[in-house]
């Protein structure tokens, strides 16, 4: 049996601020501890007396925590104590190691464990966010995320596996075996499929490709999201990618859309792809990176898009070094 602990706070005591609050808690505690609602033995929760327009416990009954015993407490009133304060312990029917979530003004209960720097980076292929977010986890000492080495990794299984990438059950049946591991030495990330070192290997053009048609699957992307938050909610980490800002990570605090013309971003994977000694054309790119704008932004399961609270970054004019400052001193602004 593990406890989980977490809490949150409301802006205002109403009911739709309450529910709000502990569902956003929950779904945070459970990706956080890649949990099932049904892994739940009982759920603990209490109040400060400042909220009285919804009990806490019925909203939890709401976000689906509807079958597992209840408990539910009002704390009593302490000088100096944290208003409009949910706090909530869950009891769970497993070994893994407890990731605590502490959400909102709550987070100044627990700044030992809330002090992780996450930053997201989306946007199209070529627009430099790679290039800028492994600068920027260089520069601020925390962890690079490589997400789109994870869709290629799966990528690659597929295509060893010579799986029809039309077919999703066929997809399916390969994440559900897939044996992809991600660990970091001298700096680095490196990907591993069936314990071998694929890190060059998925980097190829037509392995890039196929990860954009293989990401478009449900079964690969939760897959591959439940290993991306239960990073991001152990260790400060800069992510990149298509949808980390809007669907793996919408809560955190720093997120960026990093874009630019596609005619910039074809020049540059041709540069790129060269320097490696591929034998492509710049025209065939210029046709490759509109076609994955279209694909990526037109998917039905987290399409390319700028989130609503992103800061854009347009790199079409920009070295890497200016993109770099440019979203550091965003990020020091909200710090």
């Amino acid at each position: 049996m593990v406890a989980i602990r977490g809490a949150t706070t409301v802006a205002a005591d109403t009911p739709d601020e309450i529910r709000g609050a502990v569902k956003e808690l929950l779904n945070e505690i459970k990706a956080a501890n890649h949990l099932s609602v049904q892994k739940v033995v009982c759920l603990m929760l209490s109040s400060t007396g400042d909220i009285t327009s919804l009990y806490p416990a019925k909203a939890a009954r709401e976000a689906g925590f509807a079958d597992c015993p209840l408990f539910s407490s009002l704390e009593p009133p302490i000088n100096g104590a944290l208003r409009l304060c949910i706090r909530v312990m869950l009891l769970v029917d497993s070994d893994i190691d407890a990731v605590p979530v502490y959400l909102r003004g709550a987070k100044n209960l627990r700044r030992d464990i809330t002090k992780r720097l996450v930053i997201a980076l989306d946007g199209p292929a070529g627009s430099g966010k790679t290039t800028a977010a492994k600068n920027l986890a260089k520069q601020l000492n925390i962890l690079y995320l490589d997400t789109g080495a994870m869709y290629r990794a799966c990528a690659l299984e597929c295509v060893r596996r010579k799986i029809d990438l039309s077919d999703e059950d066929s997809v399916k049946q390969v994440m559900e075996n897939i044996d992809l591991k991600i660990e970091y030495a001298e700096g680095r990330q490196i990907t591993l499929l069936d314990g071998a070192d694929v890190s060059e290997e998925i980097r190829r053009p037509e392995i890039s490709q196929l990860a954009s048609k293989v990401s478009a699957f449900g079964c690969v992307r939760r897959k591959m999201v439940e290993m991306q938050r239960r990073i991001a909610a152990t260790m400060s980490c800069v992510m990149d990618g298509r949808d980390i800002g809007t669907n793996v990570l919408p809560n955190t605090e720093h997120k960026f859309y990093v874009t630019a013309s596609v005619e910039v971003r074809a020049k540059r994977r041709f540069v790129e792809d060269k320097a490696k000694g591929y034998n492509v054309s710049y025209d065939n790119i210029v046709k490759d990176i509109r076609e994955r704008d279209r694909r990526d932004s037109e998917r039905e399961i987290a399409p390319l898009r700028c989130a609503e609270d992103a800061v854009v970054v347009d790199t079409s004019f920009m070295t890497p070094e200016e993109t770099v400052e440019f979203i550091k001193n965003k990020i020091q602004e909200k710090i």
